[in-house]
């Protein structure tokens, strides 16, 4: 079995995390970002990856940064001493959020040892960067995967190790896809650590020039619904932002966010409804007009209130077709 560094932060990582521990590799250390005020309170917690270190007595590090010449200088520089401490065979690499300096990888790729291994949701070089499950949805693409990648200096460039696709449903949320990609990623980690182990060593393949996307990084200003979208792409970015930040749009200075919908083809609309008016209320949802098509809002929620079907709290509302939404 292999001696392994882990380096992540949130729960898609802690799936992995788990799975080789699971498997039997030795986790000689963790890596995880430094605990974050979380609740109404405002409490510091600790990232899920460091609370399943903890409960399995796994030495933990939380660095703000290893870059030993930016900000937390004393704080990368103390990492680096811990890892270079460390016997370890191979570093895993999954949602951290820290940048990895060269100094990381000079470490990871002493002799006899494999380097680091990054646990990837797309299917490289589509949705390199910060939120590739996110885009996926939102673009509308209907498959996805998981690429295990050894790790370089630039963003999800290196070459690939393994990769593996699903598709996307139609219906399908950010929190879904995530929970779907999170259980393939953590299988994948451990068949190609397991490799690793009986080889010695994998081969990896270049990524292709072709087809590179960027998944930038998602903002809640992208959150606001724009009726003047088609109704897939506003079907798309709700789902997309489900459940982090969550679209919105806001109703007579009440700003509601979306949870669920589903879209109406665009030969349903007539051509002289302004986009953002409710067109229908049914037992079905809230039915809105794009540019092109109709979205069907089915569970919507008001500030301080719960997640509603859609209905319901139109009702509550008071809401009528022929209102606008905006």
């Amino acid at each position: 079995m292999l001696k392994v560094v882990f380096a992540g932060t949130p729960e898609f990582a802690r799936v992995a995390l788990e799975a080789i521990y699971d498997a039997g590799h030795e986790v000689v250390m963790v890596m995880t970002q430094p605990d974050r005020p979380a609740g109404r309170g405002l409490q510091l917690q600790p990232s899920p990856v460091k609370q399943f270190a903890q409960a399995k007595h796994l030495p933990v590090i939380q660095p703000h940064s290893l870059r030993v010449n930016g900000d937390h200088a004393a704080d990368a520089k103390s990492a680096i001493k811990a890892l270079q401490a460390c016997d370890f065979d191979v570093m895993v690499v999954a949602a951290y959020g820290l940048i990895l300096p060269q100094e990381v990888f000079e470490i990871a790729e002493q002799p006899n040892r494999l380097g680091c291994l990054n646990i990837h949701a797309s299917l490289l070089p589509r949705w390199r960067g910060a939120a590739p499950i996110h885009r996926a949805i939102e673009a509308g693409d209907r498959e996805t995967g998981i690429s295990i990648m050894q790790m370089d200096l630039g963003l999800d460039t290196g070459p690939v190790m393994a990769i593996k696709k699903i598709p996307i449903a139609p219906k399908e949320t950010t929190q879904t896809l995530h929970d779907a990609l999170a259980s393939l990623g953590a299988s994948m980690i451990v068949e190609v650590l397991n490799q690793l182990d009986q080889q010695g060593s994998m081969i990896a393949m270049p990524q292709p020039n072709e087809g590179v996307t960027y998944a930038k990084k998602i903002l809640k200003e992208e959150a606001r619904i724009d009726w003047q979208q088609t109704a897939p792409s506003i079907d798309s970015k709700i789902r997309a932002f489900n459940p982090f930040p969550g679209a919105t749009f806001e109703k007579e200075g009440i700003l509601i966010k979306v949870w669920n919908s589903f879209f109406l083809a665009s030969e349903n609309q007539e051509p002289q409804i302004q986009p953002g008016t409710i067109t229908a209320i049914s037992k079905d949802g809230v039915q809105v007009a794009c540019a092109g098509g109709q979205v069907c809002l089915t569970e919507i929620q008001k500030p301080g209130g719960k997640r509603t079907h859609a209905t319901q709290l139109a009702k509550s509302l008071d809401w009528q077709p022929g209102q606008a939404l905006h």
